[in-house]
C-alpha cells in the first residue's frame, strides 16, 4: 500500500453510524468495514466485503457523484475534507486484479438450479442483476445489441473518465459466474419478448434510456443540431476542427460532450445553462476538470432559437434571473425581458437528459407518465414474468442508482421463480 493510499485510508473513523453507507450509498456498500479491512491489509477480505453488495467497484470508484453521495454523508466532511471513498474503493477492485481475486473467490461455490433467466442489456443494472443471479446457481444468459458489454459504461462514458481496462476487468470477473451472453441481439428485430418467454422463468429488462430529450425550440431541427447521448453512444462526430460548438445542459452528459468534442479539436466549447453553477447536477471535479481544459461556462442563459438557413450559424440566448416560486423548494430560472443576444455557433450539442427509445413503445408493457417502463416494488412490469429497472425504468440516473435496481430486481426475481 502507498503512502497516500495509507494516508486515506487511516483518515476514515470507522464510525458505528455509518452515514456514508445508510445515507449515502444508494447500494449501501460496507464501507467502513471495506475501508478497516484495508488497514490491515486485508485485501482479499476488503473485495468480499465490498462486492457483498456491488459487483462495480472499480467502476463506481471512480465515476460516482461521490460529494453527492458516500462523501456528502461523510462525517469528516462536516467540518472538514470527507474520506476519499471513491479512491478507495477503486483501490480495493484494483487490488484484487493486481492479486488475481475473482467474484468466484467472493462467493465460494455456486450451487447450479435449473432455472433461467434473460437479462436484455449488458449495462450496469443488466450486469448486476445478471450476478447476483448467477452466484446464487441460476442459468443467465445476457441479450446485447452491441459486439461488446457494458452499456452507457462503454457507449456514453469516455475512456479518459473511465479507462477501458476497467470495465473490461469488471465485465470479466462477472462474466465468469458462469454467465452466457449473446452479442448483437436487437430487442424487437432478432429476438422477441413472446420468444424469451418460451424460454425462460423471467425477464430482466435493462436496455437504458439513451434517447437524447429535445427542447422544441425554433431551428432545433436544422443540421448541425446533434443529441449528447448519441454523439457519446455511437463515437461518431462530425469534424469539429476549428469550430465553435455550444453544449446545452449541466449534467455529466454535458461535461463528457464538451469534454471530447475539446479533445476533437473544437476552437472553442460553450456550456449553456439556465441556471447557476451550484445547481448544476453534474458532479463538482467534472465541472472542474472541464474548466481547467478550457471549456467556457455560460450560466444562467437560456436558448430563445437556433438560427441559420441550411446549417447552425447562430444561436439567440436570453439572460435568466433565479426565483423562488411559492411552493417550490429549488429556485427557477425565469427569462429576463429584452436580454437577448445572439451569438456565432457552428454546433449544438443537446445534451439535457435522455429518454427512452421508441422501441420500448412496440413491446406492449404498460408505461408510466414520463414514458418509462412502469414497474412496481418487485421491479415487475405489467407482465409479471418481465422484470425492469435502470433508466428504462426511470431510476435515478447514476450508475450506483441503475446497478441497485439490478441487484434488486434479481432479489425479487430469485423470490418469485425459486
Amino acid at each position: 500500500m502507498n503512502e497516500e493510499i495509507k494516508e486515506k485510508v487511516n483518515y476514515c473513523l470507522n464510525c458505528k453510524i455509518k452515514p456514508c453507507q445508510l445515507k449515502g450509498c444508494p447500494l449501501e456498500n460496507h464501507i467502513p468495514e471495506m475501508i478497516k479491512l484495508l488497514k490491515e491489509e486485508k485485501y482479499k477480505e476488503a473485495y468480499q466485503e465490498i462486492s457483498k453488495t456491488t459487483v462495480l467497484p472499480g467502476v463506481c470508484g471512480r465515476i460516482c457523484p461521490h460529494k453527492k453521495q458516500c462523501q456528502g454523508s461523510c462525517v469528516r466532511g462536516i467540518k472538514g475534507e470527507p474520506v476519499s471513498i471513491g479512491d478507495l474503493e477503486a483501490f480495493t477492485f484494483d487490488k484484487a486484479n493486481e492479486l488475481g481475486y475473482s467474484l468466484l473467490d467472493c462467493y465460494g461455490e455456486i450451487k447450479k438450479s435449473n432455472k433461467k433467466v434473460a437479462v436484455i442489456g449488458g449495462g450496469p443494472a443488466g450486469l448486476t442483476c445478471a450476478a447476483f443471479l448467477a452466484k446464487e446457481g441460476i442459468d443467465v444468459t445476457i441479450y446485447e445489441k452491441y459486439n461488446k458489454l457494458g452499456g452507457i459504461l462503454v457507449h456514453g462514458i469516455p475512456d479518459f473518465r473511465l479507462p477501458r481496462e476497467v470495465i473490461d476487468k469488471t465485465i470479466e470477473k462477472i462474466l465468469n459466474l458462469g454467465i452466457n451472453v449473446k452479442y448483437n441481439e436487437i430487442l424487437g428485430k432478432t429476438i422477441t419478448l413472446e420468444e424469451l418467454k418460451k424460454q425462460y422463468d423471467a425477464i430482466f429488462l435493462s436496455i437504458g434510456a439513451n434517447k437524447s430529450s429535445k427542447m422544441g425550440v425554433e431551428g432545433e431541427e436544422l443540421p448541425g443540431v446533434y443529441g449528447g447521448n448519441e454523439l457519446l453512444e455511437n463515437g461518431i462526430y462530425p469534424d469539429f476542427t476549428g469550430k465553435k460548438v455550444a453544449v446545452i445542459g449541466g449534467g455529466n452528459v454535458a461535461m463528457d460532450c464538451s469534454r471530447t468534442i475539446k479533445r476533437l479539436g473544437a476552437k472553442e466549447v460553450k456550456v449553456i445553462y439556465r441556471r447557476a453553477e451550484k445547481q448544476m447536477p453534474a458532479e463538482e471535479k467534472e465541472i472542474l476538470e472541464a474548466k481547467q481544459e478550457g471549456i467556457e461556462f455560460m450560466f444562467q442563459n437560456n436558448i430563445v432559437k437556433i438560427i441559420g438557413n441550411n446549417k447552425v450559424e447562430k444561436v439567440e440566448l436570453i439572460k435568466t434571473k433565479l426565483v423562488k416560486k411559492e411552493g417550490e423548494t429549488r429556485e427557477v430560472p425565469v427569462n429576463i425581458e429584452n436580454s437577448n443576444y445572439q451569438i456565432d455557433i457552428d454546433y449544438i450539442i443537446m445534451a439535457l437528459g435522455s429518454q427512452v427509445s421508441e422501441e420500448v413503445l412496440t413491446l406492449g408493457l404498460t408505461l408510466n407518465k414520463w414514458g418509462n417502463i412502469l414497474v412496481d416494488d418487485n421491479y415487475q412490469t405489467s407482465d409479471k414474468k418481465i422484470y425492469a429497472g435502470g433508466d428504462l425504468a426511470g431510476m435515478k440516473g447514476t450508475v450506483a442508482w441503475a446497478a441497485k435496481s439490478g441487484r434488486e430486481a434479481a432479489k425479487k426475481i430469485l423470490e418469485n421463480i425459486k
